[in-house]
C-alpha cells in the first residue's frame, strides 16, 4: 500500500483529524506493508507506529526535500515544512529503524538542480538510505501556472528554466510517457542523472530501499470474499 502518491497524506488538517494515523493503526494491526510519501515533518509524529511496522519489514517513508535554500523554499513551497524540519523528520524516523528515502523533487533544471548533491549529503547525514530524483512535470494547465510563477519570482531565470525543460522533454514542456515524465530525456537529462548518481555514491545512498515484506500479514477474521 502506497499513501501519498497523488496527495500528501499529512495535510495541515491531519494534525487534528488524524486520518492517516488511524490508517497506520489498521496497517499495524494486520501488519499490512505501507510506503508513505510526504513533504511534511508531521510524519515524525507517527514514528511509533511506523517503527513497529518497520520492525517486521513492513514500512518505508519517502520524504521530499526540494531545496535547502530558505528563500527558494518560501517562494516555491509556502506554508510547507522547512528544509531543516524535513531533515529532522528523516533523522527521527531513521533512528526508529524506519527505512527512509529522500526524494529530490521536483528537480527543476536551472533553478534547484545544482542543489542535488547538497540535499543528498544532508539527507544521508540524517539517516536516509536511498535518494531518488523526480524531474519537474508540467502537465495541462500547470505549464502556464509555473511560467507565471517564474515571471513573478525569478524573471531573470524564466527563459533558461523553460528552455532547459523543453530540452529534456523533446521540445515540449511535458512528456506524459510514464518513465520519461519522471526523468526526462536528452543530453541535459543524462548529465543530470549522471551527476545525481555520483552524488549518491559519495553519500552512500546509491541503493534502493529493501523491498517491503508481506510475511507478517494477518488476514482479518471471517471468510475472505471473492473478487467477482
Amino acid at each position: 500500500m502506497t499513501i501519498g502518491g497523488v496527495t500528501d497524506p499529512y495535510q495541515p488538517i491531519e494534525r487534528s483529524a488524524r486520518i492517516t494515523r488511524r490508517c497506520l493503526e489498521v496497517f499495524l494491526e494486520f501488519r499490512n506493508p505501507v510506503s508513505l510519501v510526504t513533504k511534511s515533518a508531521l510524519v515524525a509524529r507517527d514514528v511509533d507506529l511506523l517503527g513497529e511496522l518497520a520492525g517486521g519489514g513492513a514500512a518505508e517513508v519517502c520524504v521530499s526535500v526540494t531545496t535547502l535554500d530558505r528563500e527558494l523554499h518560501r517562494a516555491l513551497e509556502p506554508r510547507s515544512a522547512a528544509p531543516s524540519q524535513r531533515l529532522a523528520a528523516i533523522e527521527r524516523l531513521a533512528r526508529a529503524g524506519v527505512p527512509v528515502a529522500v526524494l529530490v523533487a521536483p528537480l527543476i533544471p536551472g533553478l534547484n538542480d545544482h542543489e542535488a548533491p547538497a540535499i543528498i549529503e544532508a539527507a544521508a547525514r540524517a539517516g536516509a538510505r536511498s535518494a531518488r530524483p523526480i524531474m519537474l512535470k508540467l502537465p495541462h494547465g500547470v505549464k502556464e501556472i509555473f511560467a507565471s510563477w517564474l515571471e513573478r519570482h525569478y524573471p531573470e531565470r524564466k527563459a533558461k528554466v523553460l528552455n532547459r525543460v523543453r530540452a529534456m522533454r523533446g521540445g515540449r514542456l511535458h512528456d506524459s510517457r510514464f518513465h520519461e515524465r519522471q526523468r526526462g530525456s536528452g543530453l541535459f537529462a543524462e548529465q543530470s542523472a549522471a551527476l545525481f548518481a555520483v552524488a549518491c555514491r559519495r553519500a552512500g545512498v546509491d541503493a534502493e530501499l529493501p523491498p517491503l515484506a508481506t510475511t507478517g500479514f494477518r488476514r482479518p477474521g471471517g471468510e475472505q470474499l471473492s473478487l467477482l
